[in-house]
């Protein structure tokens, strides 16, 4: 997940946020400084024992109440998203029924994970003994969340940890304050005590601040790996969970369906204007294919429409910045001069970057070794299984991939060999369900997201054992 131009939206006295098609300002916000990021910690502090003597039942009914707010409201959320994250309204609309299916889950986990019996007398010495461990809360959670998925990936931090019990300090994204704010003002609507988790907007030393503090007991982030490091440097004795991007490959095999493996790699790259962690970026296609594929993929992307995200037939709205979208431009500009073949797109009008595919791309491009986050593309043959696999490990970030092909021996075979957190099968690299274990393999893999996986990360087990 890229790292670039987060703070060209601060401003001395306050954060200006854009609308992200047209330029326009739609709001400026106070932001914090240190001193204002220490009392909200001081904030959280204080409810933290309360949050945790708060009935299980209390905190599914919270989250349960706010999932039903969120629908009720889904379509002016959505085009709140539109507005400042940039997604089409097609996709706008697809987060939000995400994030509320991300707060029911979490509702369930507070009442179901609540621990299990140990059975003591599985070992010799172990009899008599009657037990169990419950799952309690850590206490205070930092989370700093990004802006691709504005709405879900704030419900995937604040909805497990107020399922766990704890308190939650929130630093959103600069770009997306309002869509994280509306989050929060759902659940205090219904029924979140308003301590329990504060709000705060600032720079590098008000995240630093509140990443180093003593008393918090995880920091949970998503974003980029440069970000990454230095929180983990700050951070001190802690949990950390992070999920820091990919590069996602995805294989396709001769014998797969050209078709579907065309419309669902045009999906997986382009979706969300490419700012997708787990879009396919780079598509390794099996020789006696590639240049069908290439043909079809091509036309495919030439299809798409690209513009107003307000407009029911936009395929790729904007990207996060104007300067984002250049700096992009860039990359593939680089390609080319390095030898790459631009098959389509390549253009940057305002914020807004046609969706482009590179071919011929040497390994040693930025296009190639570290994630773009935008809407452009690698496409590249292979001869053999063996090199298939060698290619798509060929990054030191995994989060996920896909393998097209319809012999299922190869499939369950490549996907056991692809070093990755998830291997998607006759599916692009970006498909998620919001219950399903999501994190990385390689560098920078820290903890695990997925509802009942970030729950367990912030919780931690307790052991009672009764001697009879």
């Amino acid at each position: 997940m890229s790292d670039t131009h987060t703070l060209d939206v601060l401003t001395v006295d306050n954060l200006l946020v854009y609308d992200k098609f047209s330029g326009d300002v739609v709001a400026a916000l106070p932001q914090n400084d240190v001193d204002g990021a220490r009392d909200a910690l001081a904030r959280a502090v204080a409810a933290a024992p309360a949050a945790a003597k708060t009935a299980r039942h209390e905190r599914a009914a919270v989250l349960e109440r706010a999932a039903r707010i969120l629908d009720e409201r889904s379509e002016n959320v959505a085009h709140l998203i539109v507005t400042e994250a940039g997604k089409t309204i097609r996709q706008a609309r697809k987060e939000v029924s995400r994030a509320i299916n991300t707060l029911k889950l979490s509702a369930h986990e507070a009442t179901a994970n609540a621990g299990e019996v140990i059975p003591f007398e599985s070992f010799p010495g172990g009899e008599g003994r009657r037990g169990w461990f419950s799952r309690e809360p850590l206490g205070v959670i930092v989370a700093i969340t990004p802006y691709n998925d504005a709405l879900n990936l704030v419900a995937h931090k604040i909805g497990p940890a107020i399922a766990g019990g704890n308190t939650v300090v929130l630093k959103p994204s600069p770009h997306t304050p309002l869509t994280a704010q509306l989050m929060v003002d759902v659940l205090v609507e219904a029924g979140l005590p308003d301590d329990v988790i504060t709000v705060v907007r600032g720079d590098r030393s008000v995240a630093q601040a509140l990443v180093s503090a003593r008393e918090v007991r995880l920091v949970s982030f998503t974003g980029g790996f440069a970000t990454g490091r230095a929180i983990a440097a700050a951070a001190g004795i802690k949990r950390l969970a992070m999920e820091l991007g990919g590069n996602a490959p995805v294989i396709v095999f001769a014998d797969a369906d050209l078709d579907s493996a065309v419309s669902a790699c045009v999906s997986g790259a382009f979706w969300a204007a490419g700012q997708n962690c787990i879009g396919a970026q780079r598509l390794l296609v099996q020789r006696e294919m590639y240049e069908r594929f290439v043909a079809a993929f091509v036309e495919a992307t030439g299809r798409l429409v690209h513009g107003d995200p307000r407009e029911e037939t936009t395929d790729i709205g904007p990207m996060i910045s104007a300067s984002a979208a250049h700096a992009a431009r860039q990359t593939v500009l680089d390609a080319v001069a390095a030898g790459a073949h631009l098959r389509i797109g390549g253009t940057v009008e305002g914020s807004v970057m046609a969706p482009t595919v590179l071919t011929d791309v040497p390994r040693t491009c930025t296009v190639w070794t570290e994630e773009v986050f935008a809407p452009v593309v690698v496409i590249e043959p292979f001869d053999s299984e063996e090199a298939a696999i060698e290619a798509a490990n060929d990054s030191e970030y995994a989060l996920q991939a896909g393998v097209f092909t319809q012999n299922l021996s190869r499939a369950l075979r490549v996907a056991d060999a692809i070093e990755a957190g998830g291997v998607m099968v006759n599916d692009s690299s970006d498909y998620r369900l919001d219950a399903m274990p999501f994190g990385g393999a390689k560098y920078g893999s820290m903890g695990r997201e997925g509802v009942r996986f970030a729950y367990e990360e912030m919780t931690q087990p307790k052991v009672i054992s009764i001697l009879t």
